[in-house]
């Protein structure tokens, strides 16, 4: 990218530092102690208390323009115009006599859906992220630079929450007539991105665009696949097949006839990576460019214990895209030919593959069930059982019925099948059971992608109701049934019962906007 070497006047902070090298930053950011360089090259830096995202400190403004289309609740919170204008007010004055970053950047591979995009940063590390994550533009891009939105991070800035309206100090606010973003309070990352996505997902849908929280990727006769599902579940392991090109891993737009990355990079978690397993994210934790958040370094020989769990189990790394081998950087593919929904069941109930009817497919879009992963937000501290409208549903500015309709009518004009896979539990619960077996999990996607599950025979799962095949290549035909994995049946049936009414209970706030087959797509509780 350009380097603007000296500094720039801005209306925002005393000066502004804009689009500087990743070189140039790594120096910056040392010399400010920041953070310090890994043996391998990496920069390993700290996020403080706030080691996940705060979803509870996220607030839209309330405005004529977009109030409409907004799904207002506990995910989507209103703030006043009045509040987000004093609280913008006061740090625009606190950060007059600062020196700021600033990294221009689009979001969106394909052009016609394209947005620019003005980050500001208080750090050189978190600028370095923002030009890890999102798309670089040319030279020539950069010299007509005009940004359709902005993101103002700054982190030491504290919210004033009787008086701005907040609930704490810490603050994630989206200003949609405006096209502005502000993040106080906290230094975790991944509020950049996140809230940069919010904002796609709120205005893709009146460009015939379903935003998707999802990774795609993509075979060598053109054959793409989505992955969706939360943080954790396995999107980012998945779809980083060497056997297949990576379009993305995490924010992706389906169009007409086209699916396309946001972004230009990736945030992985790498807790526990290993080299065998996921070798394409683990060598990226060895290269000059990549942030790693709160990973554990030793202090002398500065090599990384990503094993470790000092600081969290949300160890993060920011790399861009290109960094994986097998990346197509030009983040656009033809219309996917499968679409797998990914879970992570703390309950050790759901089996490990499943196929979805088409009812079933808007049913289990709508649940979004999975389990939150210990530390990718605040508070959660080991694996919880919950529901994500949409599998994104703290990113989802519009009622979830709105994704889900378009999600079907594609699903139906391609005719795409769908696949429900459990990346969590097997022979028991969370504590009881263990993990899934990644080479079992990657051998099942791989059958389903490939075609070799088309015509097994499958059996119909007595609680769920989804079609489980009884044989895969590479993988027991035992591990397919997960009543036949645990010691304890009798323990299991009880387990899917309650797991069989949390998902009725929690579809009954949306079943007044779908269809009896949608609604008759659940579980089937029977005590």
């Amino acid at each position: 990218m350009t380097q603007l070497r000296e500094p720039q006047t801005a209306t925002i902070g005393r000066s502004v530092l804009a689009n500087l090298s990743v070189a140039e930053l790594y120096e910056r950011a040392v010399k400010a102690g920041e953070g310090e360089i890994a043996a391998e090259g990496p920069l390993v830096v700290r996020t403080g208390s706030h080691t996940g995202r705060s979803p509870q400190d996220k607030f839209v403004v309330r405005e004529p323009s977009s109030e409409a289309k907004i799904w207002w609740g506990e995910v989507n919170k209103p703030l006043s115009e009045e509040h987000y204008d004093r609280l913008r007010a006061r740090l625009v004055a606190y950060l007059a006599d600062k020196d700021l970053y600033a990294q221009d950047c689009f979001i969106g591979a394909h052009p016609a859906h394209r947005r620019s995009l003005r980050v500001y940063t208080e750090t050189a590390w978190a600028s370095i992220f923002a030009e890890n994550l999102f798309r670089r533009p040319t030279r020539e891009q950069l010299a007509s630079f005009v940004p359709n939105f902005t993101i103002i991070n700054a982190p030491s800035f504290k919210a004033d929450p009787e008086t701005e309206g907040t609930r704490s100090e810490t603050a994630i606010l989206l200003h949609l007539k405006r096209m502005e973003i502000i993040i106080v309070g906290t230094m975790y990352a991944g509020e950049i991105k996140k809230s940069a996505f919010t904002v796609m997902n709120y205005l893709m849908p009146d460009e015939a665009v379903l935003p998707m929280h999802s990774a795609v990727n993509v075979g060598k006769r053109g054959d793409s696949v989505i992955f969706f599902g939360l943080s954790g579940t396995g999107k980012t392991t998945l779809s980083a097949d060497p056997l297949r090109s990576l379009i993305g891993d995490d924010e992706h737009g389906w169009g007409d006839g086209y699916v396309f990355n946001f972004e230009g990079g990736c945030y992985a978690k790498t807790i526990r990576l290993s080299p065998m397993y996921e070798p394409d994210i683990f060598q990226t934790t060895k290269r000059f460019g990549t942030i790693l958040e709160n990973v554990d370094i030793d202090p002398v020989t500065r090599h990384l214990d990503l094993d470790s769990e000092k600081f969290t189990e949300n160890t993060r790394g920011a790399y861009p895209l290109h960094f994986i081998g097998n990346a197509d950087e030009h983040g656009v593919a033809g219309t996917p030919e499968h679409v797998v929904f990914l879970t992570a069941d703390a309950f050790g109930v759901l089996p490990p593959i499943s196929r979805l009817t088409p009812e079933q497919a808007k049913y289990h879009f709508i649940s979004g069930y999975t389990a939150k992963l210990a530390g990718t937000e605040v508070g959660v501290v080991e694996p919880k059982a919950t529901f994500s409208a949409c599998f994104g549903a703290p990113f989802m500015p519009r009622h979830p019925g709105v994704y889900a309709e378009m999600l079907g009518d594609r699903l139906a004009r391609w005719d795409v099948p769908v696949w429900f896979v459990n990346t969590g539990w097997t022979g028991g619960p969370y504590g009881v059971g263990q993990r899934m077996n990644i080479n079992y999990t990657r051998a099942m996607v791989r059958a389903a992608l490939n075609g070799l599950l088309d015509d097994v025979e499958t059996v119909v799962d007595p609680v769920f109701g989804v079609a489980v095949p009884v044989s895969c290549p590479d993988v027991p035909s035992e591990f397919l049934q997960p009543r036949n994995t645990w010691q304890d049946t009798d323990a299991y049936d009880e387990r899917a019962r309650t797991l069989a009414r949390m998902f009725e209970e929690n579809f009954a706030k949306y079943a007044d906007g779908v269809s009896e087959a949608v609604r008759a797509a659940g579980p089937r509780i029977e005590e």
